[in-house]
């Protein structure tokens, strides 16, 4: 399913604190923050019909196998926690062994929010962080159709745009290149089954997407389901991973430099 939005479709959906994160805003007089929410949301509405945000996503019939997630087309292998004091998670205990569902996506923003604007370096830099949280906020939005109408496991969901940035819905949302989703080169097999170059996307050597605005992952729908981050894994895990890739062991390490 590929879905398009209007920025004025999404923007209630920002998430402003990730926004002044990005500007590194810590220790900054709050009447400076709201200067830069302020011109933030203007420059929204001033572009809100010059640029779209895009969705792709699918729903798939699928099943757990040890830590790896089975679709009825392919495999996704997956990383457990390995750190003594960790809850040994992996994300396929999140999926019933024999029979459940679960949902891939990707969103991304028209690539001229980033490349517009690159005579002004002030405005390039905002364009770029609003472009960031445009293709979170697409996400944000496209995972409440999905939970209520088009997987509609929550069909009766009534939770404001607050509660969902605080993420009381049912299920995860684990984005690729994140804690619990580390391996930025899955993307490669989310193309497989999506075709990101339906919403623009392309992917570069090491499986990072461009536009840099540009969002991909899971959707997972069990009650019990939660984050958690990986951390660090053994040569062990690392060979056994790699076998169930299907790839050489030191191109895997070069994907998972951060988890050794």
């Amino acid at each position: 399913m590929k879905t398009d939005y209007t920025i004025s479709e999404v923007a209630p959906y920002v998430n402003w604190i990730y926004f002044f994160h990005a500007w590194g805003t810590a220790g900054m007089p709050q009447q400076d923050k709201r200067r830069l929410q302020a011109e933030g949301e203007e420059r929204l509405r001033y572009f809100a019909d010059r640029y779209r945000t895009h969705a792709l996503f699918e729903v798939f019939d699928a099943h757990s196998e040890g830590d790896d997630i089975v679709f009825p087309d392919f495999r996704l292998p997956l990383l457990r926690q390995q750190q003594s004091g960790s809850e040994y998670l992996c994300l396929s205990d999140f999926v019933h062994p024999a029979k459940d569902k679960v949902g891939l996506f990707a969103t991304t923003v028209d690539a001229g929010l980033e490349t517009d604007f690159d005579d002004d370096p002030y405005e390039k830099m905002m364009m770029q962080l609003l472009a960031d949280r445009l293709a979170e906020a697409t996400a944000e939005r496209m995972h409440e159709e999905v939970r209520k109408v088009y997987w509609g496991y929550a069909a009766d969901e009534q939770l404001s745009i607050a509660d969902m940035q605080q993420e009381r819905f049912q299920g995860i949302r684990p984005a690729v290149g994140y804690p619990s989703l580390p391996d930025t080169s899955l993307n490669f097999v989310i193309d497989q089954m999506l075709n990101l170059g339906r919403i623009g996307i392309r992917l570069t050597e090491s499986g990072a997407m461009k536009p840099h605005a540009s969002v991909s992952g899971l959707m997972l729908a069990r009650p019990e389901a939660r984050y958690f981050s990986v951390g660090k894994i053994g040569e062990d895990q690392l060979a056994d991973y790699a076998h169930r890739r299907g790839l050489p062991v030191e191109l895997i390490r070069n994907f998972l430099g951060g988890c050794l």
